[in-house]
């Protein structure tokens, strides 16, 4: 199902106009990325939630008057390696722009940030949204931290 902001999930009726209309473009592009509708909806309004809070009231006005929630092809896109990313941890590593954060089986970062504090705070918020893991690595590349999430609906 490709959702607007006429025919959307009822979990995101109780969000604001703005917030909603962001999750639902993250939700059609998880699912257009082969993203389950059922794992998709509950990351999408919490990531939307989270841009919420810290969008500057510009970039919520902007995408207010501007933005337009995505429509799903028609076609669903696989990955290579597979087709379900939910399922796989994130790792933080040093990228030549700072450090990054990536899929367990991803060829390229999600996320690039300078500070590697930035990086593991967002690993750790994909990780807890997914239910899976974090994997902080040293410069060197071996693994400085681990963390593990249980599923957001345990």
């Amino acid at each position: 199902m490709i959702w607007t902001l006429q025919d959307y999930p009822s979990s995101m009726k109780n969000l604001n106009e703005e917030t909603r209309k962001k999750a639902i473009d993250i939700a059609n592009s998880m699912v257009d990325e082969g993203y389950a509708e059922s794992r998709a909806i509950p990351i999408a309004i919490e990531q939307a939630k989270e841009w919420r809070k810290n969008a500057s009231n510009q970039e919520v006005n902007e995408y207010k008057k501007h933005g337009k929630p995505t429509q799903r092809s028609k076609e669903v896109k696989q990955y290579e390696n597979n087709p379900e990313r939910l399922e796989e941890g994130e790792h933080v590593i040093s990228h030549e722009d700072g450090w990054a954060v990536r899929s367990s089986k991803a060829k390229k970062p999600s996320h690039v940030f300078q500070a590697k504090e930035e990086a593991i705070k967002r690993g750790r918020e994909i990780a807890k949204n997914k239910g899976t893991y974090l994997i902080i690595h040293r410069e060197d590349g071996t693994i400085q931290d681990q963390y593990f999430y249980k599923e957001a609906n345990e």
